[in-house]
């Protein structure tokens, strides 16, 4: 017998099963994590991840089934109870108070007396510990998303939980500060001898950073082993159920190397990009200008945003030809949140201009962009992207009620017969237009948004971050819709901080740093090297 079966699990699960009404969620799960081990839970949307870690935290409760607590049956009633058995989540959806502090975020739920200078020095500490550098004092409404990430990471460490859950925690990560992260858990759970529990899509991932891996599919424990004996494509197999290919999928499995748009299936009526020409001499410099040779549907010129007197965006110039993907690439921060809010309508340029399909945008009229004909499939799309309370129906023509009113009266039949369209052509599952966005898995939600976006026929797509926390299937959907989008003739711009998916999916890769582009690349000639050196600053 391997010494490791001889080890009591931290936490086991046996048989545990959740149903919601005709749904079962969760059926006669089992599963063990054992102190001092990084165990990964794989599965795509929808395969019932999420509700077995609520059962963990007490927010649901188990049709059936036991949880044992080292070897003690527990009942986990509350997040308080779940807490004090030492069971700690670190969301992917964050949880945080824009207007307060960092520190203030992170004693958020203390009882007692709280006294400022201890709890910043707790916060600096943990933060130090772990490697999250974060400054205590920041308002979160100034952070990145990935500092944003940190201070999530430190309230649930600083209440020193023996078992860890990790729910996509890179997805807003760099891949230095991923490796980073990886690196300290890593030293912290053997030397503390704490149980994690990561939950991620990326099988790059999964095999690095794991020690064992279970895979769930439709509810259902469909394999678990040691990492060591698996390979990245037996576990896409079991997580789709079918065969995968790496080659074609391997962006959207978080895989390198990559399928470069050249080597992927395109439609035919695709028409040719307009790309900058590219340096084919390793060590010579990246095209700076960011400038197509026809007429543009996109237009950014000379585009600054001040903050305090700082530039978010300094001087920042980009175009996109119509039918051309173009990834806008960088370390998370330096800008593509403004550019992303700026698009959308939120943020006013201090000095620049846009134009859509050759025409200037008057960017300080509310609806501009999108009577310009851009759609926008926002970073944050519980934040920007939906309405988590308002049904499917209402969400899909939020933006455009004149086909759903007459003389200022909604037709709910008439919403609802284009949303029923919509939800087909777009595979978005759910009982019905009326089902609440609230209760729709991460990839169903980002498809609502972008049937929303598309349907109204725009000459501009901007994506950002559009596979952030989806699973393969939901990824793949979108790369399938985006580059559909562009053989159809729409300019997408694709704001990404994945470095496989701008080079699966772009026609050229425009560098952003400190808000203003530092190269261009055609995708045939970028490699992660020179990639890396233009977001590092080096352009030879």
């Amino acid at each position: 017998m391997d010494v490791d079966d001889q080890v009591t699990p931290a936490l086991t699960l046996r048989g545990v099963s959740k149903r919601f009404g005709p749904v079962v969620a969760c059926d006669a799960v089992d599963l063990a994590v054992r102190p001092g081990e990084i165990h990964g839970l794989l599965g795509e949307n929808g395969a019932g991840k999420s509700t077995l870690m609520k059962i963990l935290l007490g927010l649901v409760q188990r049709d059936a089934g036991t949880i044992l607590r080292g070897s003690e049956p527990v009942e986990i009633s509350t997040p308080q109870v779940a807490a004090d058995l030492g069971l700690g989540m670190v969301h992917q959806h964050f949880s945080l108070i824009e207007p307060l502090t960092v520190w203030e975020n992170v004693i958020l739920g203390d009882a007692g007396r709280v006294h400022r200078a201890a709890a910043c020095a707790q916060v600096a500490e943990v933060a130090r510990r772990y490697g999250l550098p974060i400054d205590p004092h920041a308002r979160v409404y100034q952070l990145s998303a990935g500092e944003r990430q940190r201070v999530e990471l430190i309230k649930c460490l600083r209440r020193d939980p023996s078992v860890l859950i990790l729910d996509e925690p890179t997805s807003v990560l760099t891949q230095a500060e991923s490796a980073e992260l990886f690196t300290v858990l890593r030293r912290v759970v053997q030397a503390e001898n704490r149980a994690v529990i990561l939950i991620s899509h990326k099988l790059a991932e999964i095999i690095s950073a794991t020690d064992r891996v279970t895979v769930l599919r439709r509810g259902t424990v469909v394999f678990h082993a040691a990492t060591a004996e698996t390979t990245p494509q037996l576990l896409a197999r079991q997580m789709v159920g079918r065969e995968v290919s790496l080659q074609s999928e391997s962006a959207a499995l978080g895989l390198l190397p990559v399928a470069t748009p050249a080597a992927s299936p395109a439609p035919a009526a695709s028409p040719a990009p307009a790309a900058s020409p590219a340096p084919t001499d390793a060590t010579a410099p990246a095209e700076t200008t960011a400038s197509v040779a026809g007429p543009a549907a996109l237009r950014l010129h000379e585009i600054r945003v001040l903050v305090g007197g700082l530039p978010l965006l300094d001087r920042l110039s980009l175009d996109v030809a119509p039918g051309e993907i173009v990834g806008l690439y960088g370390v998370e921060g330096n800008g593509q949140a403004t550019l992303g809010d700026l698009l959308s309508g939120l943020v006013v340029p201090d000095s620049g201009t846009v134009e859509v399909g050759g025409r200037p945008v008057d960017l300080a009229r509310a609806g501009a962009l999108q009577d310009a004909g851009l759609g926008i499939v926002p970073e944050d799309r519980h934040r920007s992207g939906v309405v988590l309370d308002m049904s499917i129906a209402e969400n899909l023509v939020m933006k455009s009620l004149a086909g759903v009113c007459t003389r200022g009266v909604l037709s709910r039949r008439r919403m609802n017969r284009i949303a029923r369209r919509q939800m087909a052509e777009f595979n978005v599952v759910a009982p019905s237009p009326d089902t609440p966005v609230r209760s729709l898995s991460g990839g169903n939600q980002q498809r609502v948004v972008l049937a929303r976006e598309l349907s109204a026929g725009p000459r501009v797509l901007v994506a950002a971050q559009p596979t952030r926390g989806l699973d393969v299937g939901a990824i793949e959907d979108m790369y399938l819709r985006l580059r559909r989008a562009a053989a159809e003739g729409v300019a997408v711009l694709l704001i990404s901080t994945e470095l496989e998916e701008v080079m699966a999916l772009a026609d050229r890769i425009a560098v952003i740093s400190s808000g203003r582009i530092v190269g261009v690349l055609a995708t045939a000639e970028a490699t992660a090297e020179r990639l890396g050196m233009l977001v590092g600053g080096v352009s030879h």
